[in-house]
């Protein structure tokens, strides 16, 4: 299937803001079940040209502006071709060993709560079983409820208040994972929704586990499935702090506003033709 893709991210500073400092991890990769036809970022207008390749094998830019400022607009666009390689995923650029991703982050530390999630787990050819049931553990013991958490709430908390989105069931699964000896990563990305459900306009997140013999498997806990065709990867990282598209640092003013719109469609003509099909 091919994709094409529009994120806008809109920062507003009422306030004004005398400096911005983001680190940007917008550029998809190329690997077994996507391929990037063409894809751009760009910043107040001006395209990103100088990407930085990271420890995890994902590149990334730094961009960096002291110039007083009111508004901030990051527009990553462009096409990528996907597969349905029912969730696994091979040919990522070498990268850190998978170890790294038994890490334990602010955001991913597991209580006793989350222990017992992931009690069970198995080793071997039997890890996969055992974490497509936790993933469906997870996802009945955290059932989506929008608005009760927010970027900052660590899995145990999500888990403990009896809801949440994405972010959370992500990082419930990958802290259940990680007790149970098995490493887990935090994937941002964009998924299509289909016919009969409602188009999300904003990132998706789902979990990444390695099992030895087949590699990296993704989850999406929150839609109880493996990532399909309709989803397209754009970075990992050790929760979603770590793995977030857009990351930076406001010097001066007070706080601002933010605005992120994404709008995805299948279709291989022009860009802005396809997406206003989903005005």
């Amino acid at each position: 299937m091919i994709l094409v893709v529009r994120h806008l991210t809109a920062f507003r500073y009422p306030e004004g803001a005398a400096g911005v400092a983001l680190r940007l991890k917008l550029l998809p990769q190329s690997f077994e079940g996507q391929r990037v036809i063409d894809w751009h970022v760009s910043v107040d207008g001006a395209e990103v040209e100088h990407w930085i390749t990271g420890g995890y094998g994902e590149r990334f830019a730094q961009w960096l502006d002291p110039r007083p400022r009111d508004s901030l607009d990051i527009v990553a666009w462009g096409q990528v071709e996907t597969m349905d390689r029912s969730g696994v995923v091979s040919g990522l650029r070498r990268a850190c060993p998978p170890a790294v991703f038994l890490r334990d982050t602010p955001l991913t530390w597991a209580d006793e709560a989350i222990l017992a999630l992931g009690e069970g787990l198995g080793t071997g050819a039997a890890t996969l079983t055992g974490l497509h049931d936790l993933s469906a553990r997870v996802r009945e013991a955290l059932p989506y409820r929008a608005g009760v958490t927010g970027s900052e709430t660590p899995a145990a908390q999500a888990l403990a208040g009896g809801g949440g989105v994405c972010q959370d069931h992500a990082h419930v699964f990958i802290a259940a994972a990680r007790c149970g000896g098995v490493p887990a990563r935090y994937v941002a990305g964009y998924l299509m929704a289909g016919e009969d459900e409602d188009q999300q306009f904003e990132t998706h997140a789902w979990a990444e586990a390695f099992v030895e013999g087949l590699g990296w498997v993704g989850f999406d806990v929150a839609n109880g499935i493996c990532p399909t065709d309709r989803y397209v990867r754009i970075g990992a990282g050790l929760d979603a702090h770590d793995a977030a598209p857009v990351r930076g640092l406001v010097v001066g003013g007070g706080a601002g506003d933010l605005l992120a719109d994404v709008r995805i469609a299948a279709g291989d003509g022009d860009l802005d033709a396809v997406l206003q099909q989903q005005q």
